[in-house]
């Protein structure tokens, strides 16, 4: 009787380590010899081996590492996974444009699951299943032949130690100075190398972190309310929506051709066309405009460990409540009041853990109406954040199309992402107006204000470049140009004296960016503390003392 069996492929350790560490090398760092060849034409001989010598000193690098956790038979588990990592990290890199470094992570860890899902296509499980999870099973499935005695595989292994050392040595004799030029005036490019972008990522964000849990730093510990606030029969109410994804150049209040925000051109807003974010990301962005600290000196780090604008809003009496529809505060509402409104799973409204963001206003009235004192409420959205963008408003908002209703986005033609994105402003403007509604309704009670700020812009496939998350020196203009508004109600500018005239040429004429919220939401809401900074406050100009 025969029975069938598999035999299992047989390779020498030193041709296991060799071939591993070309298929890493050459396969999987496709996407960045692509960059490489966009930014060095093989127009001359010379640029011609200067190119061709990288995938040399990528293979001798990667055969090095495996060849020295092989000694401690640790060669199969560095190399699947190098081969898992890599493999993710080029079909993110060759199709949205990314680039993978510290901030990369902390949204990779900040990623809710229903990004997550959106993110994770049947293009990409193919892809890894493909380039990644076959290879490194590979690995595993590979049988060692051990023909050679011992020490013969110690000295093989050796010399392949030395002959990859030597190949470094002999390219960096040769083009030190095309990769110092290179690499220098494209600092960005390197992080597109894999695996040693996942590396190096990942070693910084643990060495950036490790101060995260240290004492909370309490700041405004002087904070008190302006007795001009207190006095009157009318409490105060300010309402912040904190924006996702929205791109300032795509907001008809900036000049965009299109409607897509038809209803907020009726409200009275004085809207800001000329300003910055903080960061490419949510995790960077939002407890960056919380904080007392401008982008310029911003430390994430210190961030999580030190109090922020609310809680001095919270110190000087004033009611704080945040609403949260994108996955989480990033630590900014952590001491205050907060509620996440997708864990109502409201029928209609939500659907598989992401909301509409009209669910932020369940509840609202009620609340209001109850509220004592002054109050500052801070709504957290999900604007138009992608690639699902077509989730991002009910089917009534599906005013431009054709539209691109898959989260595959790169497959959409430039239109139809368009189309897509700017429905959802079209939302957002209803949202906004919607707030405003609120507080008009309320206006009985409350001497009302709204200010809206998004946290970082979009790219929609310029330049190839998808999404958002790019370092801040080389990201484009569509990822930190970003739209802000403030609406005053007419008692607010009559009880507190402010020039509507003045604030509108201001709009018009300045440069702003989130570094301006802090100390203006003070401002509006009349605290105060040494914190406060009259310069950084929008209102300030046009206050009539």
């Amino acid at each position: 009787m025969s029975s069938l069996y598999f035999k299992r492929p047989a390779l020498s350790r030193l041709s296991f380590l060799i071939l591993f560490s070309f298929y890493i090398a050459l396969f999987l760092n496709v996407a960045f010899y692509r960059q490489v060849l966009a930014l060095m034409p093989l127009a001359t001989l010379h640029n011609t081996l200067v190119f061709f010598s990288m995938p040399v000193v990528a293979f001798s690098v990667i055969n090095i590492v495996l060849t020295l956790a092989s000694f401690f038979w640790l060669d199969r588990a560095v190399a699947a996974l190098f081969i898992l990592v890599s493999a993710a990290a080029q079909y993110f890199i060759k199709n949205y444009g990314i680039v993978l470094d510290r901030s990369m992570i902390v949204n990779i860890l900040d990623t809710t699951v229903a990004e997550a899902q959106a993110l994770v296509t049947p293009q990409f499980f193919l892809t890894l299943l493909l380039s990644g999870l076959l290879m490194a099973a590979l690995a595993f499935l590979v049988r060692i032949k051990n023909s050679a005695p011992f020490w013969k595989s110690v000295a093989y292994r050796a010399g392949s130690l030395l002959v990859s050392v030597a190949l470094i040595v002999f390219v960096a004799l040769a083009f030190y100075k095309d990769y110092a030029s290179l690499f220098r005036n494209n600092k960005e490019l390197i992080k597109s190398l894999n695996p040693s972008n996942s590396i190096a990522a990942s070693w910084s964000y643990y060495r950036h972190h490790e101060r995260e849990n240290q004492p909370l730093i309490r700041i405004g510990e002087d904070a008190r309310q302006n007795p001009q606030m207190l006095a009157g029969a009318k409490k105060n109410l300010t309402i912040l929506i904190v924006g996702e994804t929205s791109r300032a150049d795509n907001f008809s209040l900036s000049g965009y051709a299109r409607p897509t925000n038809p209803l907020l051109a009726k409200d009275g807003v004085v809207y800001f066309p000329d300003t910055a974010s903080c960061g490419t990301a949510t995790a960077v962005s939002v407890p960056c405009m919380f904080s007392n600290m401008p982008r310029s000196h911003y430390d994430d780090v210190l961030a999580s460990h030190e109090e922020g604008l609310l809680d001095i809003e919270q110190r000087a009496g004033i009611s704080v409540l945040w609403n949260e529809n994108d996955g989480g505060c990033k630590g900014a509402c952590d001491r205050v009041p907060h509620q996440d409104m997708t864990q109502l799973n409201l029928p209609g409204m939500c659907i598989k853990g992401e909301c509409y963001d009209e669910v932020l206003f369940h509840g609202l009235d009620d609340y209001i109406n109850k509220l004592q004192g002054n109050g500052i409420i801070v709504l957290h959205t999900i604007g138009s954040h992608g690639p699902t963008y077509y989730n991002r408003y009910p089917p009534a908002f599906k005013k431009f199309t054709p539209t691109c209703d898959t989260n595959q986005i790169q497959t959409c033609s430039g239109e139809q992402l368009v189309n897509t994105y700017d429905n959802t402003l079209l939302y957002v403007d209803y949202i906004l107006d919607k707030a405003i509604g609120l507080l008009k309704a309320h206006q009985d009670r409350f001497t009302t204000s709204l200010v809206y700020l998004s946290d970082h812009g979009e790219s929609l496939g310029e330049n190839g470049e998808y999404l958002h998350g790019m370092p801040y020196a080389i990201a484009p203009e569509a990822q930190k140009h970003v739209p802000m508004l403030i609406w005053l109600s007419p008692d607010y500018q009559q009880r507190y004296a402010v020039n509507m005239h003045c604030l509108n040429g201001l709009a018009s004429s300045e440069h702003y960016s989130q570094d301006n919220l802090f100390s203006t939401l003070l401002g509006i809401t009349g605290v105060m503390t040494h914190e406060y900074k009259p310069g950084d406050d929008i209102l300030t100009p046009c206050r009539n003392r």
